[in-house]
């Protein structure tokens, strides 16, 4: 046994059943099927090499049409399972409906004016049925002739493609279609490897049946790049032509139609001789298309290549203060990964309109009255109180310079527009705005305030008080009404910074920005309804979908009766106090002044039922102004002015009862631990107290006097900036003896009571850092220095 297995081992085997086709050293056939039994058990023969025994037929691993059929059936396991590859890497259907591409950020207005666009957006989304039809053909014949017949793929076209640029041994026609250059465009990168065009192919085949042609022709149109920074065929008429896609004439269309294959090759101003040949070509094709007439083309080929070129508008930023705080305020309502991901489209509360006269009314205050009142900056912001939708912002002189925004970002001491918390605090606990305080020498726990001009009034109740600026009286009803309540009613109507409990948060110590201030006035205006300033109302994905809308529900932080009466006392600030610059003449206007110490801050905080203003006025370095908060309430003016034209006039709810009023708020009144009151001086101790004032605020020689002069010319010289009525204004203000104008008071005096900090020669005094308008003080006995100067009518 063991020769025959040593044997066989080395001579090659070839059983059958009829003992044919064996060598010359087979086995007897007598012997062949105990041979092969054997050889099975010791496991010699294997399995593979048993043939059949009736048919003597070859293996069947031997058949051509088994490794034909084994090979078809594992090309079709190999395409669904490369396919479904595919498939996973690809984005999700509803992503199919993208209008926009990846990596894009577009601010729009409320009037949907674009505002902003960052990334590879297109300034301009046009209807397919506003883009003229020839230059869709155009489009049609140069990159996909038979865009209406296929499916998303164009194997003719392939092949079509394929054989002209044989031909012309080089590449002049491509075989992508348009729906896969939108899939491209939207979805993929750039590189060139075999698995991006299997994407592509697939993706184009899936967006034809999630699409309509119309709809994946429109998202083309709009979103192809075209050179030279323009996206979309409305960027590309305006930067190469200056002109609008309907203005276009059939060679110009042909131009931008033939940009689509290489942008930088045939750009008509970078290589006019290479654009006019690609531009003739796409007029050939329209025609063997039948799309134009020989004629037509014929024209259009003598048509000489007259570029007029501009910038792409996607490139401008309008109102880029607040676009920034836009950018700024996106990541409170949408999450990290989608403001990566991009394709944002952000639809804001901006009315442009306003926008416009805002940014008009800043620039002429720093043009006229910050050259001769010492201030650099100012910052505008307006808001519609019914809603918080902030309608206008301007945050400082020039954005290109400083990006720092005035409105959000500045924390400066709002002086005595701070006063309006403190009343509304004090009338919501019950007090009349008749009840009456001591406007006379006053110091609290070693804190002594002052008034503006250093005199003294007697007794005088809330609403002159209030009307006048007068800051003993605030402290007094501060100290009535307590700290906590009137921290707590500030934060509630909208101020969000710290505020710290000192006797000078009366008059205005701690530092907010003018946004916070602004929209905590509004709640008087809303009858004590406050909602949070905002200006985004919706932001839509790539898809157009909205992903978050704006839903601020007011919340009342003042009760009804008690806002209406600070509305009535601000409005006296305005008909007949420190504001009677910002008066319309058309309807009523309720605001405060505010200067903080030294005049370093100018402010004004009006509003009418329909909108809320705030100016601000002043220095980035802290310095002190020659100005007073009048500057700020005529800008106001002249911003309201304009704003409100066509606007209707709508009344401030009637002042409520005051007998029998309860109130809504707790007062916790402040227990000094020490307070001293002190008597007003006579009158004619009084008299020769103001009059060595005077004389000391008076420089020596005659600087003092000449710069009065210099200053009062110039204010003349400026009287185009001021209407004729605020003139009468200003004189009626400076004379009565019921209030008085803010400018109507020595500057120098102003910044020597306004300090938060001691004089140097009184160390036990401290003084309030934020001033009342500057109104408070004015006698009827001593006229102002304006008045002083003014010619005699002699």
């Amino acid at each position: 046994m063991g020769k025959l297995t040593s044997w066989f081992k080395r001579r090659p085997t070839n059983l059958s059943d009829s003992g044919q086709g064996g060598t010359n050293d087979s086995l007897p056939p007598a012997h062949l099927a105990q041979t092969r039994q054997l050889l099975s058990k010791m496991k010699i023969l294997p399995s593979k090499m048993r043939v059949n025994r009736a048919t003597g037929a070859r293996p069947l691993y031997r058949r051509i049409w088994f490794w034909a059929g084994l090979g078809v059936g594992g090309g079709i396991v190999a395409l669904i399972y490369g396919i479904n590859l595919i498939d996973r890497t690809l984005p999700d259907q509803s992503e199919l409906n993208a209008v926009f591409r990846e990596q894009t950020l577009t601010i729009k207005a409320a009037d949907g004016a674009i505002l902003q666009q960052q990334g590879e957006a297109t300034r301009e989304q046009l209807k397919l049925e506003q883009i003229p039809d020839n230059l869709k053909k155009a489009f049609i014949a140069s990159e996909d002739r038979r865009f209406r017949q296929h499916n998303g793929v164009d194997p003719q076209g392939i092949v079509r493609a394929s054989l002209n640029n044989l031909r012309s041994q080089g590449v002049v026609e491509g075989g992508s279609t348009i729906t896969q250059q939108l899939t491209r465009i939207l979805f993929l990168k750039q590189e060139q490897t075999i698995w991006r065009k299997l994407k592509e192919v697939r993706l184009a085949q899936k967006m034809e049946q999630e699409l309509t042609k119309d709809q994946i022709l429109e998202r083309y149109l709009n979103l192809v790049y075209l050179g030279s920074g323009a996206y979309g065929v409305a960027d590309a008429a305006w930067v190469y032509f200056s002109k609008s896609p309907d203005q276009l004439s059939l060679a110009e269309m042909a131009t931008i139609a033939g940009l689509a294959p290489a942008p930088s090759l045939y750009a008509p101003d970078k290589n006019p001789e290479a654009a006019k040949r690609r531009r003739d070509l796409v007029l050939l094709r329209m025609q063997e298309d039948k799309v134009i007439t020989p004629e037509q083309r014929q024209a259009a080929v003598q048509e000489p290549l007259t570029l007029k070129s501009s910038l792409p508008k996607r490139v401008q930023v309008e109102s880029p203060y607040f676009t920034s705080y836009i950018q700024k305020e996106l990541p409170k309502y949408v999450s990290p990964n989608v403001l990566k991901s991009g394709g944002l489209v952000v639809e804001t509360t901006l009315n442009p309109s306003w926008q416009k006269v805002a940014e008009e009314a800043v620039a002429k205050t720093l043009r006229n009255q910050g050259r001769w009142e010492n201030f650099k900056q100012a910052a505008m912001v307006a808001i519609d109180p019914r809603n918080g939708e902030i309608k206008a912002m301007v945050g400082g002189k020039d954005f290109g310079k400083n990006q720092f925004n005035r409105v959000t970002q500045a924390q400066r001491q709002p002086g005595s527009t701070f006063k309006g918390f403190v009343y509304a605090t004090a009338i919501a606990t019950g007090k009349s705005p008749y009840d009456s305080y001591e406007d006379a020498p006053f110091v609290v726990d070693g804190y002594e305030p002052k008034n503006y001009s250093e005199n003294f009034h007697g007794s005088m109740n809330i609403r002159d008080a209030l009307t006048r600026s007068v800051n003993i009286v605030a402290v007094k009803v501060l100290i009535d009404v307590g700290f906590t309540p009137t921290i707590k009613l500030a934060h509630d109507m909208g101020i969000t910074s710290e505020l710290k409990p000192t006797y000078s948060l009366a008059l205005g110590s701690n530092e907010v920005n003018l946004l916070e201030l602004t929209s905590a006035y509004g709640s008087f205006a809303t009858q004590g309804l406050h909602a949070e300033p905002h200006g985004i109302t919706r932001i839509l994905n790539r898809q157009g979908k909205v992903i978050w809308s704006a839903n601020f529900k007011s919340k009342r932080a003042l009760d009804a009766d008690s806002a209406a009466i600070m509305t009535w006392m601000l409005r006296n600030v305005v008909e007949a106090g420190t504001g009677g610059a910002a008066q319309l003449d058309n309807r009523p206007v309720a605001g405060k002044t505010g200067t903080s110490d030294e005049a370093r801050d100018l402010w004004f905080i009006g509003y009418i039922p329909q909108m809320v203003t705030g100016v601000w006025l002043g220095n980035d370095d802290n310095r002190p102004t020659d100005g007073s908060s009048s500057s700020a309430a005529y800008t106001w003016h002249e911003f309201m002015e304009k704003a409100v034209e066509g606007m209707p006039v709508e009344k401030f709810p009637k002042r409520p009862k005051l007998d029998g009023r309860k109130g809504t708020i707790k007062a916790q009144s402040i227990k000094p631990k020490q307070m001293l009151n002190r008597s007003i001086a006579s009158k004619d101790d009084d008299s020769e107290g103001e009059s060595a004032r005077n004389s000391n605020s008076e420089e020596s020689g005659s600087s003092r006097r000449r710069r009065r002069r210099r200053s009062y010319s110039q204010e003349e010289q400026q009287s185009s900036d001021y209407t004729p009525r605020r003139r009468r204004r200003d004189r009626s203000e400076s004379s009565s003896s019921n209030s008085s104008s803010e400018s109507s008071t020595p500057r120098r005096r102003s910044r020597r009571v306004e300090s938060d900090s001691p004089p140097p020669t009184r160390s036990r005094r401290e003084l309030p850092p934020a001033n009342s308008s500057g109104s408070s003080g004015s006698s009827s006995s001593q006229p102002s220095w304006r008045d002083r100067l003014r010619p005699s009518k002699q």
